[in-house]
């Protein structure tokens, strides 16, 4: 049910209703039958949940909140010293609460006037083309459950404290929204698998796990890098290489770890230029053409 390298667990329907979500074998949830009861309920939430409905409005625990504002604490002296300053532009602005968690329908009346983006629920995973396409209308996908609380700082994959903290403030910048909305839009026009795959490879490297110059230091600003503890502790340690598209779109990559090798940008300017620039004007041919590229230097 849970395959290597799938980055959210599987969610199915039993034959009498109930909604059950498959954990992966190290999830520090997987002997939990209470989460894993919780996570069925809110997933189910998720998948109860019609487009022009308001969003599903999830009662979260006190330990649950207990969750939330142990992570916010943590990483918020990290995205001082490791966040770039357009990253903290749009945190400032978009003033997520620290104390409890939010709903998405607050989460979105906070986002949508600053970068006109909304969220809305999801159980899990989302086809990639229903992702994208989403993006390209303004609307993050996000979950709603929390990580296990036995390792608050820890989640082997996405929550809505990465949905919502990484992304969310991402999105509050209207630069950094405008180059997402332009990743979902190309969706919009490629017609082949080959293609998507290519454009939401270089979204890994740019909006997920991305770097960029800040002076003379690096910073982040992917969602990736900057919902993780860990992993803003050791990103100036990786390998660094400048933004090159073909790279971008064709590494390969191991979702359940540290991300040894990372794109930086020069500035935001930099990343429109390169990467908005590729989202804006990219079709089947131009990435089958890159790709055929990094199939020549092999």
């Amino acid at each position: 049910m849970f395959e290597d390298g799938q980055l959210y667990s599987a969610v199915t329907r039993e034959d009498d209703g109930t909604v059950r979500v498959h954990l992966a074998d190290n999830h520090p949830g997987l002997g939990d039958r209470a989460y894993l009861e919780r996570r069925g309920e809110i997933a189910a939430a998720a998948l109860a949940h019609r487009p022009g409905e308001p969003l599903p409005t999830i009662d979260y625990t006190d330990a649950e909140h207990g969750i939330w504002r142990t992570v916010c604490a943590e990483l918020e002296p990290k995205h001082q010293r490791y966040a770039h300053p357009e990253f903290l532009a749009g945190k400032s602005a978009l003033g997520l609460p620290t104390d409890h968690v939010p709903q998405l329908a607050e989460v979105t009346e906070r986002l949508l006037p600053l970068t006109g983006w909304s969220y809305t629920a999801a159980p899990g995973l989302v086809p990639l083309r229903d992702f994208y396409g989403d993006l390209g209308r303004r609307t993050f996908n996000s979950t709603q459950y929390l990580r296990h609380g036995s390792r608050p700082l820890y989640t082997p994959e996405p929550d809505i404290l990465h949905e919502v903290v990484g992304h969310g403030n991402q999105l509050a910048s209207p630069r950094f929204a405008a180059v997402t909305e332009a990743a979902g839009a190309a969706s919009l026009r490629l017609e082949t698998d080959e293609a998507l795959k290519f454009v939401a490879d270089v979204f890994w490297f740019s909006m997920e796990f991305g770097v960029m110059a800040d002076g003379d230091e690096l910073k982040a600003y992917g969602a990736g890098i900057l919902s993780s503890y860990g992993e803003m502790d050791e990103f100036r340690a990786m390998e660094i290489r400048p933004l090159d598209l073909v790279d971008m779109g064709t590494l390969n990559y191991d979702i359940t770890a540290y991300q040894p090798v990372l794109f930086r940008a020069d500035s935001v300017a930099h990343l429109e230029d390169v990467v908005g620039h590729f989202f804006a004007t990219v079709d089947d041919d131009l990435a089958a053409r890159l790709r055929a590229q990094a199939d020549a230097s092999v």
